[in-house]
């Protein structure tokens, strides 16, 4: 089934709040207690599918705590940002400010220089599990529910056949449905749905068939 393209109001920052953790609970706490430095090691690498929520850890963590060293997508660094990581993780191991990197590897498959894959194992390494559609549908439940909103079985269904998968996507379209039940002044039921997403979220392109 083909999923609908998202055009939905600017999402919420990034936070270890609104991190829907799921079997990532390990993972997150150990990011925030190296954001408050409380964590007793000095480099965390976070790995996983793209949607598994590396990238929001990684931009929460910077928010909490700006002087922390971040690196997101480190297949993708070219020589120069592989040495300044690579020196990052030496002086984090030596007092510095922490390191938290993450990839869509395990270090030892990274392909990077291999002193500095090495050095990306030296700490805690997690690997990111993406949340099962129970998770997303119990979340998206009480999101909803936040905002004085019902969303039965059916529209659940229906938002995570035809929407993008990552949270923060399914997130937003609550605010949209919240909107436009308001503005119709109708309870949310699975046509208000639709026609939810056809006028605000397509924004009048023609449906995908």
């Amino acid at each position: 089934m083909q999923q609908l393209p998202l055009g939905i109001s600017q999402q919420a920052q990034p936070s270890f709040d609104n991190f829907v953790a799921g079997p990532n609970a390990e993972a997150l706490a150990r990011v925030r207690e190296l954001a408050s430095g409380a964590l007793g090691e000095r480099i965390v690498y976070l790995w996983g599918e793209p949607g598994s929520g590396r990238s929001h850890l990684l931009r929460a963590a910077a928010r909490a705590n700006p002087s922390l060293v971040v690196a997101d997508d480190v297949e993708r660094l070219d020589a120069g940002a592989q040495q300044a990581l690579f020196i990052a993780i030496n002086e984090a191991r030596d007092g510095g400010p922490g390191v938290l990197a993450a990839g869509d590897k395990p270090p030892a498959q990274l392909a990077l220089r291999a002193d500095l894959s090495t050095r990306l194992a030296w700490g805690l390494v997690y690997q990111l599990a993406p949340l099962s559609d129970e998770d997303k549908a119990r979340h998206l439940k009480t999101v909803a529910a936040e905002r004085g909103l019902q969303l039965s079985d059916d529209i659940v269904e229906y938002l995570l056949t035809r929407l993008p998968r990552d949270m923060a996507s399914l997130q937003s379209v609550v605010e949209v449905l919240d909107r436009y039940s308001l503005m119709r002044k109708r309870a949310l039921t699975l046509p208000l749905v639709r026609e939810a997403l056809a006028e605000e979220i397509l924004g009048g392109h023609p449906r995908s068939r």
